[in-house]
Formats: structure tokens, C-alpha cells, sequence
């Protein structure tokens, strides 16, 4: 009795916590998501529990980041493994060497720098960084040369669908450059590679409907990520107050 009276009570303290954390239109973006993912999964799927997994884990990481919480950057290092898997096994050799060789080395970097800079000693809110226009230009002369070597990389190992995987190694790159760097345009560029994304796994789909559940998966991806601009924008002009 007392066991069971001291887990509802773990309980409730924690559903406090993120109530109190998170607004209600956040949890209700959050919820929503979930909860189509999950149908979409039943309905399309019903045998790749990874993705369903992988799906869940990338929607709660969004919904963090979008606060500018490191929590954010901690789960999206295990959803770039899981969804490196994934790609893998439709032969998207892009997809699986861009999150298992960048995004999820970049997503640890970056929860190192978030964790060194937070916004007045508060842990769970990063301080918003604006990229100075030399720097700007620095990454874009990056991201061609990277670009540009990953080409002829996913080309020479016979990539599917290479020109919009080769742009989806371009979106993540300035995505992951941008996280790293705490600037509110991370979560606009990880936008812009949802769309990649999504053109890319509507190819697939054509070929295995059960992929369609990886569609939806990436369109809630896309509606959260443009939460998070906003939401860092709004960060970002309240901590220059």
C-alpha cells in the first residue's frame, strides 16, 4: 500500500512539474502529435516499432528545443541512431551518414554548449546567441564544401533519390551548425529539412505503404519545428529586455 501510495505520488509531483513547465498549447501540440504519429503507425505500419519509437522520441525532443531546453539536444542523439537504422533499411545511405556521422555528433556539441550558456543560471532555458554576418558567411562556404564532398560520397555508394537526399545533407548541416551555435534559425532550417524529408519518404511510400507513417511522423515534425522559430524569437527579444 505504502509502495503504490509513493508511486502515485512520484507521479503526481512529475505531471506537476511539466504542467507547470510547458504551456497548454504546448502540451496540446505535443499530445496531438503524439497521438497521430501513434494512429498513423497502427494504421499504415504495425510492425516497425523502431520508427514508432524513433517518432516519439523526435517529437518530445522538439517540443524541448523549442523551449531551448538541452533535454532536447539529449534526445535527439538517440533519435539520429534509431533513425539512422530506419534509413538504412530503405537504403537512404544519406539520411543514416548525415545523423549518425552529424546531427547526432553536432546534437552532442551542442548540448554541451547549451549546457555552458545558460540564460541566467537557469538550466533548462539556453541564452539565445545572434550570429554575426562574417560568421553567417563562414557556415554557407561550409555547408557548399560539405555539400559538395557528400555528393559524390552518397553518389559512389548508390544512394536513393540523390539529389534530395544530397539537399537533405545541406538542410542538416546549417540545422546542426545553427543548434550549435544557439541561434533562433536552427529550428527554421531543421523546417526547411522536414520538407526535404517528407518529399523523400513520399517516394519511398510509393514503394512500401507502411512508410507512410514515417510521413506523418515528419509533417508533425515540421508543424513543431516552426513552433520552435517562434518560440525562440520570442526568447530571444524577452532575454534582450
Amino acid at each position: 500500500m505504502m509502495t503504490a501510495d509513493l508511486i502515485n505520488g512520484v507521479f503526481m509531483n512529475v505531471f506537476s512539474k511539466i504542467k507547470n513547465y510547458f504551456s497548454k498549447g504546448e502540451l496540446i501540440l505535443w499530445s496531438s502529435s503524439v497521438i497521430l504519429i501513434i494512429v498513423s503507425f497502427f494504421i499504415f505500419d504495425r510492425i516497425n516499432y523502431m520508427t514508432l519509437t524513433a517518432s516519439i522520441i523526435g517529437v518530445t525532443a522538439l517540443i524541448f528545443n523549442a523551449k531551448g531546453n538541452p533535454i532536447g539536444q539529449l534526445l535527439i542523439i538517440i533519435f539520429s541512431i534509431f533513425y539512422a537504422i530506419i534509413s538504412y533499411s530503405f537504403a537512404y545511405y544519406g539520411e543514416m551518414m548525415t545523423y549518425l556521422g552529424m546531427s547526432a555528433p553536432m546534437a552532442a556539441v551542442a548540448l554541451v554548449s547549451w549546457l555552458k550558456n545558460p540564460y541566467k543560471g537557469n538550466k533548462a532555458e539556453v541564452k539565445v546567441n545572434r550570429l554575426k554576418f562574417k560568421e553567417i558567411i563562414f557556415m554557407l562556404v561550409l555547408t557548399v564544401f560539405v555539400t559538395i564532398i557528400f555528393y559524390f560520397i552518397l553518389k559512389n555508394l548508390g544512394t536513393s533519390n540523390l539529389i534530395p537526399s544530397t539537399f537533405s545533407v545541406t538542410t542538416s548541416f546549417i540545422a546542426a551548425y545553427l543548434t550549435f551555435r544557439r541561434s533562433p534559425f536552427f529550428a527554421l532550417a531543421y523546417a526547411s529539412n522536414d520538407v526535404v524529408l517528407l518529399v523523400l519518404w513520399i517516394m519511398a511510400a510509393f514503394e512500401d505503404i507502411s512508410y507512410l507513417s514515417v510521413i506523418i511522423c515528419f509533417a508533425m515534425f515540421l508543424i513543431n519545428d516552426l513552433y520552435g522559430f517562434i518560440n525562440w524569437t520570442k526568447m530571444e527579444k524577452r532575454q534582450a529586455e
